[in-house]
């Protein structure tokens, strides 16, 4: 790993703080994620294989990123603002759950890079995977997967909160 793939992996680690700090649930503090993410995904993915059994590769990392998401969406603290605007805070598990997500991606590029090289490349042939690209394309799908299904759950939780029986009475 590179000291720029150092700093990327710990941006997106870091994206932990502002959801233990809590967060108003805006748009661009929903979307923050997804463009570090996407931007990620923009520097890293220079291929995107389907050869061999690349496809089930991206379907199994991107339903792992996806019960990572939907857990820590589903963990996460929400209330009402003063202004009604729901407010998500992320606690202990939530946290837990994207650093998990975050450090399993990091770590297992690592291993792959270093001594779990010989085993990966004969994991990868008897599995037919195509190799690297497929790889660094199933990791991005399961980071993006986690971070819509962390998002999904977390805004469909907020719109029920912002819009709760007898809210509207309260406000008037």
């Amino acid at each position: 790993m590179t000291t720029t793939d150092y700093l990327i992996s710990a941006a997106l680690v870091l994206l932990v703080i502002p959801q233990i700090r809590g967060t108003r649930q805006t748009t661009r503090n929903a979307l923050l994620p997804v463009v570090a993410v996407a931007a990620a995904a923009a520097y890293y993915l220079n291929s995107f294989p389907t050869d061999g059994h690349d496809v089930r590769l991206y379907v199994v990392t991107v339903l792992a990123g996806a019960v990572l998401g939907a857990a820590c969406g589903a963990t996460t603290r929400l209330s009402l603002g003063p202004d009604g605007t729901a407010l998500a805070k992320a606690g202990a598990v939530a946290a837990l759950l994207w650093i998990v997500g975050m450090a399993a991606r990091g770590g297992f590029e690592f291993w792959a890079t270093h001594s779990g090289a010989t085993s990966v490349a004969r994991f990868s042939r008897d599995n037919l995977i195509t190799g690297a690209a497929a790889w660094t394309a199933a990791l991005l799908l399961m980071a993006l997967a986690q971070v819509l299904c962390r998002l999904a759950v977390v805004r469909v939780r907020a719109r029920r909160i912002s819009s709760g029986p007898g809210l509207s009475a309260a406000r008037a």
